[in-house]
């Protein structure tokens, strides 16, 4: 392709509400272009890298013998009020009338389709196992849609869903789709990781995460650095410790605190360890009843492990400042379990302190020198409800915790029956008896790739991709194309040698000045660029250039096709 009848459409700055790099370089790059809040048109270059993705997303799904279909992005809401997920999902699920005021949705993901076409067509437990897929658009209806094609409303998903006969079948399959999905990340050159998951709204038991490992990532991973232990914060623990709760030898003691509501602000008055502090929050209970939950001042309470405690209203909600100064008798700030006559759910690490700092349930006071059993009664439940930190000790008995930041582009997850039991999913198995069928569902962010992979490779010039998913492998600019007929002719030579070659090259003939030329190659993350110009050629040499490393040298014009091949499909490997 020539860049002359290409559509390359770079811009030297940013739009100001652009937060993250990669969002700032696809807009910059000319790859995306915002419609609408969290909507963006895919132009022919972004589009190339799409279906490079593509591309190779099918060929591993296909080793996977996944079968591809495509289904519609609108859905009726019969089928989503069957699974009871209508209401469940929330406002992210963009709800739509037709002409005759049906209710339809804009499919966020295919679950309820999938799970209908199945019913109807696989009746025995010979036609198990089956696994279908799709590449195709979803909508979310994101509260605050940001950070570019990274939280859009409107995204390009694979998903994958699969049926089986017995869990041991989902098992099989669920982790033939695990190495696949390795394969995947692993082509495309991502650094990444796969981590043990909550499962979230989707449901289901076991799931894991695919995470492409970048400081500027939402999610936080945790994982062992002796072993091959992994998981999102969200679900992480660790080995509990040992340890009893050492002999108190001080009196419980009254302070005024006028202005200290917060750990940090009293432990810091007293000259105390802020892991000395102890934090009260107080959530409904499924009684209506006020629930205290204690964790370190210096821990963070994890909302996904608690939330999972039976005696906690769902969804997880904060008690009201007027129930809290209705059962507490101040305001928050100040609450804390001394004579708290409900139920107590403390933190492991919470169960076994001694003399700890607390809200006294006086406004402007807090106690030291608290003890359970002294001065506050047991907690009801101890259990793991806080965010694991760097330095616990490892779940598995190997090493300690570390934690990195991370970027989400795939996850898996084994359904097991939680879609086939309301939406009556069966099959007839051997002795001819109804029998519910088990379910995995797996989704890869197609477009969300793209800008994870920026976020990972990338420098103060722009891009650096991976030839894999670059938009071209390599770029020759010629320096005065239009003006020159030996740097023409050599140009036009060059290029269609390397086009011969099945490389993915792009001459960039336009009529601009040399430094415009070379920003644009970097900018746009080519991998390999030759610069042709009358000088170079003087001495039958070319510039030769790797982005990835950021550094040139002059190669002569015979070896050039072979040398950039050859390294090309090193890459590409």
């Amino acid at each position: 392709m020539k860049a002359s009848q290409f559509y390359i459409s770079t811009v030297k700055e940013a739009p100001r509400d652009a937060e993250l790099i990669s969002h700032k370089l696809m807009i910059r790059a000319g790859f995306i272009k915002r419609l609408a809040s969290g909507i963006y048109s895919w132009m022919p270059l972004g589009l190339k890298i799409l279906r490079k993705i593509e591309k190779i997303v099918r060929e591993e799904m296909n080793n996977a013998n996944a079968l591809e279909i495509l289904m519609p992005a609108i859905q009726p809401a019969e089928l989503w009020q069957e699974s009871e997920r209508w209401e469940f999902y929330g406002k992210e699920l963009l709800r739509i009338k037709d002409r005759h005021q049906r209710d339809f949705c804009f499919g966020p993901t295919h679950e309820e389709v999938t799970l209908d076409i199945i019913r109807k067509d696989i009746k025995s437990y010979k036609q198990l196992p089956i696994t279908l897929y799709q590449i195709q658009t979803k909508f979310r209806d994101e509260v605050r849609p940001r950070f570019g094609v990274m939280r859009a409303r409107e995204f390009i998903m694979k998903d994958a869903y699969s049926f089986h006969t017995n869990h041991e079948s989902l098992i099989e399959t669920y982790n033939k789709i695990y190495q696949a999905y390795s394969n995947i990340f692993t082509r495309l050159g991502l650094k990444f990781r796969a981590v043990a998951a909550d499962t979230g709204a989707i449901g289901g038991t076991g799931s894991h995460e695919f995470q492409v490992l970048t400081d500027s990532g939402e999610d936080i991973i945790a994982y062992s650095d002796s072993s091959n232990y992994a998981a999102n914060i969200e679900l992480a623990t660790y080995l509990k410790k040992n340890a009893t709760r050492t002999q108190s030898t001080k009196e419980k003691e009254k302070i005024a605190t006028p202005n200290q509501k917060t750990c940090f602000e009293v432990a810091k008055m007293v000259n105390a360890p802020l892991s000395n502090t102890v934090k009260s929050l107080v959530y409904d209970g499924v009684n209506n009843q006020p629930v205290l939950v204690l964790i370190r001042g210096d821990h963070e309470l994890n909302e996904i492990k608690i939330g999972k405690i039976a005696q906690l209203k769902q969804p997880l909600t904060f008690s009201t400042h007027s129930t809290i100064e209705q059962y507490f008798k101040c305001s928050p700030g100040f609450i804390g379990p001394v004579d708290f006559k409900g139920i107590i759910i403390a933190d492991n690490d919470v169960s076994i302190m001694s003399d700890f700092i607390c809200g006294a349930n006086i406004d402007g006071f807090h106690y030291i020198n608290v003890n359970f059993g002294r001065d506050c009664p047991e907690p009801t439940i101890i259990a793991d409800i806080r965010n694991v930190i760097e330095g616990d000790p490892s779940p598995d008995g190997n090493g300690t915790l570390k934690l990195c930041r991370g970027i989400e582009v795939g996850h898996v997850f084994q359904l097991r029956t939680k879609y086939s039991t309301p939406m009556n999913l069966t099959y007839l198995d051997q002795n001819g008896k109804s029998q519910l069928m088990e379910m995995g569902c797996y989704g890869i962010g197609v477009s969300r790739i793209i800008a994870a992979a920026i976020e990972q490779n990338n420098d103060e010039k722009g891009i650096i991709f991976p030839v894999n998913m670059a938009p071209f492998e390599l770029i020759i600019t010629s320096i005065n194309y239009s003006k020159s007929t030996l740097v023409k002719t050599k140009s036009d030579e060059l290029y269609i040698k390397l086009k011969n070659l099945n490389i993915d090259v792009l001459l960039d003939d336009r009529d601009e000045r040399i430094g415009s030329l070379l920003a644009d190659s970097e900018l746009l993350g080519i991998p390999f660029r030759i610069v042709i110009g009358e000088k170079f050629l003087a001495n039958n040499q070319v510039e030769f250039y790797n982005r990835k490393i950021s550094a040139s040298k002059l190669i002569n014009l015979n070896d050039i096709v072979n040398i950039a091949s050859e390294l090309i499909n090193l890459e590409k490997k």
